[in-house]
């Protein structure tokens, strides 16, 4: 008989199969052994700090009056102005209101800095890893511009703000929500409609050179147009990792924050402090460098052929 005075129970389970909880341990044993021989010290850094990313795009976790890290980046840079050398940390990360197929608020990071090299090189780097770890055999590149000529038929450089709107109402964008957009925004939401699923179907694709005011953290070079020295890594049509050409200059990281933090304020957002200790490294002297991020629980979920990323998570953010 059932008791009517019982709580149904509810689902305990992992998210993922043991087989996955196997795999995901096989290959945090792999990328380690492959910094190890590398020569690549790995390090831990906080997970909760004093200060988190200005990043208009980003939102933060905070507790007990400090943040949960949304990368572990800062943290890392003030090592590598310290003199860490090359340096690598497979960590959590966490991020507010980012949650679907593809996105967990909290989900592993694997960060690596390799100073006195540029990005390129870095890219070959990280080529070295992803074929040691999936059936690949090769990658290719591409830069922005081309493959947004490719999918959009338009040079993002140089296209009219109005053109970008019109391309994206096709994809149930409002009028409204376009209207006092940013063109650096409606560039990134016509990317992720009408280009990244495109991308890295054949094989990984690398994609490089991207806007300026795209820069983020990343060295611009004065090109016509100027470009942000920064790439994308895309496998089948999924974003999965993310480097820079790393800015070393305080003055001009402290004044991108500002801009940031006017973007936020003028979209009714929060207002976070920039981190004071970053551009005190800065001004020590960090390195020429190149630095990437790679969505660990991403690249489990290719190397698995899984389509979402609870199949690959010992407990989703459902369960957790």
């Amino acid at each position: 008989l059932a008791c009517k005075n019982c709580v149904s129970s509810p689902d305990w389970r992992p998210s993922c199969t043991q087989a996955l909880l196997h795999a995901r341990a096989q290959l945090l044993r792999d990328i380690r052994q492959f910094f190890y021989e590398q020569g690549v010290l790995e390090v831990e850094t906080p997970l909760l700090c004093a200060h988190t990313v200005t990043d208009c795009y980003i939102e933060s976790f905070s507790t007990a009056g400090k943040y949960l890290q949304t990368s572990p980046e800062y943290a890392m840079k003030r090592l590598l102005a310290s003199g860490s050398g090359p340096i690598f940390q497979i960590t959590k990360a966490f991020r507010a209101t980012e949650y679907g197929k593809l996105h967990n608020p909290e989900f592993s990071l694997v960060e690596w800095y390799e100073p006195h090299r540029s990005y390129h090189e870095l890219m070959a780097l990280l080529t070295k890893l992803l074929l040691s770890i999936l059936p690949s055999k090769t990658v290719e590149k591409a830069t922005f511009k081309d493959v947004f000529l490719a999918y959009c038929h338009l040079d993002p450089f140089y296209c009219e703000e109005s053109t970008l709107q019109d391309l994206l109402t096709r994809y149930n964008y409002s009028a409204e929500a376009l209207e006092n957009t940013p063109k650096k925004t409606l560039l990134q939401w016509l990317f992720s409609e009408a280009v990244e699923p495109h991308l890295g179907h054949v094989a990984p694709l690398y994609v490089y050179d991207f806007p300026a005011d795209q820069a983020a953290l990343a060295v611009i070079r004065e090109d016509t147009p100027p470009v942000a020295e920064r790439f994308e890594l895309f496998i089948a049509g999924k974003e999965i990792a993310n480097g820079f050409q790393e800015l070393t200059d305080s003055a001009t990281q402290k004044k991108r924050f500002q801009q940031d933090l006017l973007q936020r304020q003028q979209e009714g957002n929060p207002l976070p402090e920039i981190d004071a200790h970053l551009l005190a490294a800065l001004q020590k002297g960090l390195p020429f460098c190149a630095g990437v991020a790679v969505g660990f629980d991403r690249l489990l979920m290719i190397q698995q052929q899984q389509h979402t990323l609870s199949e690959v998570l010992s407990f989703d953010w459902h369960r957790a």
